[in-house]
């Protein structure tokens, strides 16, 4: 059984099993109508509904099906936005889950502010990625986690991934800050140069060895150098092998959307309170191509 979803971005995704899954109470295999019913469900907000009919229309004319129509079964799905809240604790992370989050995320400025201290900095390794396995550990949920400037040089990044990669995280973020750093939405930020940042990146990118682990670069240009040298910085650190982009402390949705058509790769927006960035909705950052938004402080307010 091979399933195959076209975003409309174009991107593809496929997925393969070998047997078609058993009925949940492991009475019956699943019948037509329970397949039907599966996929209403999961693809309700996903798929459009008129998308929807279309799909299951050709899919129970299957027998019937040409092989020159077989790309009907592709059903148009529209680009999702992933939602990962902010988590403390495991608590909260198992309350984010519950609630149907995509993700969790594991904040830099809310770890501080539970051990009592300012962001700027001060949290090592250890303090991050003990708690970040703490959470990890009691979520099925993707959990990216905030890795600062990596600790210190390029080659404490690597050893960073690896740290985290062991904890059971998903993925984690390195800023383009000097260390130590402040908080994105803090004045009085500096940003080291890009080569230094290549380097910090490349370093993480060698140390990786769960190809599913997420990378992802955050700039905090945009205050300091404006947008055009943000947008530069990265186009860069994609090529440097950053799976994502966090753009971090963008005034308007404008200014996301400025980012979103100059840069091909994935993106992440901070909708954090109080911080310099308008505060806008999950349906406009989807409307303008954003793939991951996150809140990471909500929880802790």
């Amino acid at each position: 059984c091979k399933a195959v979803v076209t975003l409309k971005n174009g991107e593809v995704i496929t997925d393969e099993l070998a047997i078609a899954d058993a009925h949940p109470l492991g009475a019956r295999p699943f019948a037509r109508d329970n397949y039907v019913n599966k996929f209403t469900v999961l693809s309700d907000g996903v798929i459009e509904p008129q998308e929807q009919e279309r799909f299951l229309s050709v899919a129970q004319g299957l027998a019937n099906l040409k092989p020159g129509s077989l790309s009907e079964l592709n059903p148009l799905v529209d680009a999702v936005l992933l939602r990962f809240p902010g988590a403390f604790s495991p608590l909260v992370a198992k309350l984010i889950q519950e609630i149907g989050f995509e993700g969790i995320y594991v904040s830099g400025a809310v770890l501080s502010a539970d051990l009592g201290l300012p962001d700027i900095g001060l949290t090592t390794l250890t303090e991050v990625s003990a708690r970040g396995r703490q959470i990890a550990t009691v979520s099925d949920l993707p959990t990216l986690i905030d890795a600062d400037t990596g600790f210190g040089e390029p080659m404490s990044a690597a050893r960073t991934v690896t740290v985290l990669e062991d904890a059971g995280l998903s993925g984690c973020h390195f800023e383009d800050q000097v260390n130590p750093k402040r908080c994105g939405h803090l004045d009085g930020k500096a940003v080291v140069e890009t080569a230094e940042m290549i380097r910090r990146l490349r370093a993480a990118v060698s140390a990786r060895r769960d190809p599913n682990f997420v990378i992802c670069a955050r700039t905090d240009a945009a205050g300091i150098e404006g947008l055009p040298a943000a947008i530069d910085r990265a186009k860069a650190y994609a090529d440097a092998g950053a799976d994502l982009i966090f753009t971090e402390a963008l005034s308007t949705i404008d200014e996301f959307e400025k980012f979103r058509a100059a840069v091909d790769v994935p993106l992440l927006s901070n909708m954090t309170e109080f911080g310099k960035s308008d505060l806008v909705t999950a349906g406009q950052l989807r409307e303008v191509g954003y793939n991951v938004v996150i809140y990471p402080v909500t929880t802790l307010r």
